[in-house]
């Protein structure tokens, strides 16, 4: 056999290799959706409790308590919660960023099973809102809610038997209109919300 066809040889002979690596590749994957049937996390708002949000010379004080409800609906994948950390939102700007959960503080969650965690946002956090903004939260004041919007960042893994796959850094968005809680004032009800969960 000649130089030039032992080499054509074995690329095809690679090329025949890799083609059958990258199908059974693909066939794990399948076979694994099949009988693990993976589904995301559900995350829900349930509790929220606003008792100070005041705007004055460009800084806002606030106080917001915010319970969670973490379900996973899988039959055959437990969840390993690394790390969790909460960001608040008004108008646009971030006034606020605990960690819900630290890596001191992590936890598992079972398969079909549904646990429940706290967020604590209390401080003050100077916030430029501009004129239209500053109409916004008046509005927002008068009425007694206020549009909040929180991002929560993941660090999870995944738990197959005794197999647990690599750190997922999914991301959690909720669009909150959260009461202001106010002993003066007819108390409105925060209804539970459902938030978006992305990988």
């Amino acid at each position: 056999m000649s130089t030039y066809n032992q080499s054509h040889y074995y690329y095809f002979l690679l090329l025949k290799l890799l083609s059958a690596l990258v199908v059974i590749f693909g066939l794990g994957i399948i076979i694994f959706f099949i009988v693990v049937q993976p589904h995301s996390f559900k995350f829900y708002v349930t509790e929220a409790e606003l008792t100070q949000f005041d705007y004055t010379n460009n800084t806002l004080h606030y106080n917001l308590v915010l319970n969670f409800t973490v379900r996973n609906p899988n039959e055959k994948l437990s969840i390993y919660y690394d790390k969790v950390e909460a960001l608040a939102f008004y108008e646009g700007s971030r006034f606020a960023s605990p960690d819900v959960i630290t890596d001191m503080n992590s936890f598992g969650q079972c398969k079909k099973s549904t646990d429940t965690i706290s967020a604590v946002f209390a401080g003050q956090q100077m916030l430029l809102l501009d004129n239209d903004q500053v109409s916004d939260f008046n509005k927002d004041k008068s009425v007694g809610i206020y549009n909040i919007y929180v991002k929560l960042y993941f660090r999870i893994r995944f738990r197959v038997g005794d197999f647990i796959t690599r750190t997922m850094k999914p991301k959690v968005k909720c669009d909150l209109k959260v009461p202001f809680i106010n002993s003066n004032t007819t108390l409105t009800l925060f209804e539970t919300t459902n938030c978006d969960v992305h990988f």
